[in-house]
């Protein structure tokens, strides 16, 4: 029991401590943009790793249904930024034998990439709110996770600076749906 207690504390406070670190960096203005092609199933399957014994302690079935071989041109480092805090928010608000599905799609000169939920959901006024800064929107999530309210935040300013877009999809009880874009390149 204090394993899991020192061990889900220290997962707290590393993303806490790197949430914090980008926001102080995209604020200063002293991001460093470099983007180029990557492969969106490498990275997301890195990500994805990284939250591996999360989601087997939830007992939450993940499903990555990104294309073989579907280049993204953007900054790997941002992008996984952004993947990180959308999976860790999908894993904490999906309660115990609830699934996770990353996709991406081609459309209208973007690459859309989502990740899908079976948790809670949120309300309209939730959603509204979501992207906020002067809004503290942090809840615990199903196992009493707690967040920083920066994550959503640094995904939406790091989405526009790759020159995409970001929203959301969610009714109460019924899973949400993040997605965002990047401007497609041959």
């Amino acid at each position: 029991m204090y394993n899991k207690i020192i061990n889900d504390s220290a997962r707290n406070m590393h993303q806490l401590i790197e949430n914090l670190l980008d926001w102080s960096r995209s604020q200063s203005g002293s991001i460093d943009f470099s983007p180029r092609y990557c492969d969106l199933l490498q990275v997301t399957n890195d990500i994805q790793s990284i939250f591996n014994i999360q989601i087997s302690k939830k007992k939450i079935s993940v499903l990555n249904n990104i294309p073989i071989n579907m280049k993204v041109f953007a900054d790997k480092n941002l992008l996984s930024t952004i993947l990180r805090n959308l999976i860790s928010n999908a894993i904490k608000f999906t309660p115990q034998g609830g699934y996770i599905t990353l996709s991406a799609e081609k459309s209208n000169g973007n690459i859309n990439i989502s990740v899908t939920d079976t948790g809670i959901g949120m309300t309209k006024e939730q959603i509204g709110n979501l992207f906020k800064i002067d809004t503290n929107l942090t809840k615990a999530g199903t196992s009493e996770e707690k967040g920083t309210g920066l994550g959503l935040i640094l995904c939406k300013e790091f989405v526009e600076i790759h020159k995409g877009s970001i929203w959301v999809e969610s009714k109460p009880e019924k899973g949400s749906i993040f997605t965002f874009s990047l401007p497609y390149k041959e």
